[in-house]
């Protein structure tokens, strides 16, 4: 479980590759991996990834086809930066909104628009999930939990501050991992059963 807060921007530093699988490395700085143990989970890019070995400032991930299908971690490649957030252990702030690391889907930003202070980015993603994306509704967009600004059709907006800017690589993004908001889903999905099972 994760809050959507991204702690940092690590390095992917290395990557080994073989038939629908991936192993990946990344550095980051040495604060963001105290008291890490082999197994924890860590989210790069929103992904809930699973630390198989590490070091003072890089971890390794094992990446299978599953979550290659469905992430942008097939895309990455030795050089990009990528978002990162340790789990949430209990006591923590909660300072975003509850994330999985279950990634549904990738979009595309399509739109940028900004001022010195005031980013705006358009997304487009797949019209399955247009039930899930609502008007001020909270998404994950690479592990940042974000606020939907307008949705038109299968594109939303999200206007962003300079601190998220600073702290994400959504700046420079382009194809983005989605985690719609489980409790929106769950709600949905509920009506729609119990609406079916009256019909």
């Amino acid at each position: 479980m994760f809050t959507g807060i991204v702690q940092t921007q690590a390095l992917i530093a290395h990557i080994s590759e073989r038939h629908n699988f991936r192993q990946l490395t990344v550095q980051v700085e040495p604060e963001f991996l105290t008291a890490l143990t082999i197994g924890a989970s860590i989210a790069i890019n929103g992904c809930c990834l699973t630390a198989v070995q590490f070091s003072t400032n890089q971890v390794q991930f094992d990446v299978i086809d599953e979550t290659l299908r469905l992430t942008n971690l097939g895309a990455l490649k030795v050089g990009d930066h990528v978002n990162f957030e340790r789990s949430l252990k209990v006591g923590d702030e909660i300072g975003g909104h509850h994330v999985s690391g279950h990634v549904h889907c990738t979009g595309t930003i399509v739109e940028r628009s900004n001022t010195v202070d005031n980013w705006t980015l358009w997304v487009e993603f797949p019209l399955a999930f247009s039930r899930y994306i609502l008007s001020k509704g909270f998404i994950s967009v690479n592990g940042a939990s974000l606020t939907v600004g307008q949705v038109v059709g299968n594109r939303f907006s999200l206007h962003l501050i300079p601190e998220t800017l600073r702290l994400t690589n959504l700046a420079e993004a382009e194809q983005v991992n989605l985690e719609c908001d489980q409790q929106t889903i769950t709600i949905v999905d509920t009506v729609e059963r119990v609406l079916a099972a009256r019909q």
